[in-house]
């Protein structure tokens, strides 16, 4: 059948059709009546036939999807992506430095469709020349949630994020730091921030916890710290505080009275700051934590006696091997730390509970003993 234009065209289906037009054959298709029509050019005709009834098809069962919307770059569509998370302040400013500072280089401007598995592993490898094996962990995670949500919005038939190996992640065991070290630090560092370094070895809270912490939250006479909130680190955000790490992280912690000591005495020197905050700068402002990893930096730099190694972290660690070693149980160690779970407590520290082979041997022996001195002398000859 000839149109009036003299091109043959051919009836697949009410909702598409193939036409002949300057030596191609064009399958044409539209999902809906009315709604904007696709084409796609094939030198056969027998080809642009099966095209188009596989399209019908896909149509049909709800598994079409349109050829344009992979046209998207991957920037735009993760930036879209980044908009609808609920992320918390400080989670959506480590996505956003990392897919601006790993990803979008390589695959920014690149259309969704067009990005293959073989791009990505390219992308992990270059990632895992100058990054951490956990840090490319994280940042493929990100990575893989955004193709994952363009396949769920219809915009991909699938994710490149298939099969992707990733450098192995080797776990380090925490060495808790010994006490000497502890007071090196909070002797190298200014006498403004000595109470800081023994707040966080005597409770083990976090950093932004510390820096969070108002006289409001700490019951000098019961000897109590409540911990609910912590300092927002966000730069952009005007917000003072933000919503501790996890819902597990909102604790009731009990301080020691060489504790309650510290803290009285930062606060008789230097007063509290915006909103009751402990912890304040030189100049009274709250804390940030890039300015105070520089503090940190050129401490270790001047102090022989502090490890190289040694972070603002590995006080919230000394303060669990220091629990640990007086007896204390994973139920009560993971309370005092805040963690989601008795797991997560020993996949950190079960390397640091007293070995228990002593232990062991009683036990076999206080049921077989009686029953070896029987027969002992027979069983060794």
């Amino acid at each position: 059948m000839e149109t009036e234009a003299g091109e043959e065209r051919v009836e697949v289906m009410a909702s598409g059709r193939v036409n002949r037009s300057r030596g191609k054959w064009r399958a044409r298709w539209s999902e809906h009546p009315g709604g904007p029509e696709h084409s796609r050019s094939f030198d056969r005709k027998v080809d642009a036939e099966k095209f188009l009834a596989e399209t019908i098809a896909d149509i049909g069962r709800g598994v079409y999807f349109d050829p344009r919307a992979g046209e998207i770059t991957f920037r735009e569509w993760a930036e879209e992506w980044r908009a609808r998370q609920q992320h918390r302040p400080s989670t959506a400013t480590l996505v956003e430095g990392h897919l601006r500072n790993h990803v979008y280089p390589v695959l920014g401007n690149r259309p969704l469709a067009t990005i293959r598995p073989s791009q990505i592993e390219a992308l992990v490898v270059g990632l895992t020349r100058d990054l951490a094996a956990s840090t490319v962990e994280t940042v493929y995670r990100y990575l893989a949630a955004v193709f994952g949500a363009a396949v769920r919005d219809r915009l991909i038939p699938s994710t490149p994020c298939d099969r992707i190996k990733l450098p192995k992640v080797i776990a380090t065991k925490v060495t808790p730091l010994e006490v000497s070290e502890v007071l090196a630090i909070a002797g190298a560092l200014d006498d403004r921030y000595r109470a800081l370094v023994m707040l966080a070895a005597g409770t083990g809270m976090r950093q932004g916890e510390c820096f969070g912490l108002t006289v409001d939250r700490v019951d000098f006479m019961r000897k109590r710290i409540t911990v609910d909130r912590q300092r927002n680190t966000v730069a952009e955000s005007e917000e003072l505080f933000g919503p501790l790490k996890t819902p597990a992280s909102d604790r009731v912690i009990p301080i020691a009275d060489s504790t309650v000591f510290e803290l009285n005495e930062h606060l008789r020197k230097y007063g509290s700051g915006p909103e009751g905050l402990i912890f304040t700068t030189e100049g009274g402002l709250p804390m940030q934590r890039n300015r105070f990893g520089d503090l940190w930096r050129g401490m270790r730099r001047r102090s022989e006696d502090v490890p190289d190694r040694a972070k603002f972290h590995d006080l919230r660690h000394f303060y669990a091997s220091l629990l640990i070693r007086e007896g204390e149980s994973v139920k009560v160690v993971q309370a005092r730390l805040g963690h989601a779970s008795a797991s997560e407590t020993l996949d950190t520290y079960s390397h640091l509970w007293p070995d228990s082979e002593d232990k062991t041997r009683s036990a076999v022996d206080a049921v077989l003993g009686p029953i070896w001195g029987q027969s002992g002398d027979e069983a060794v000859s």
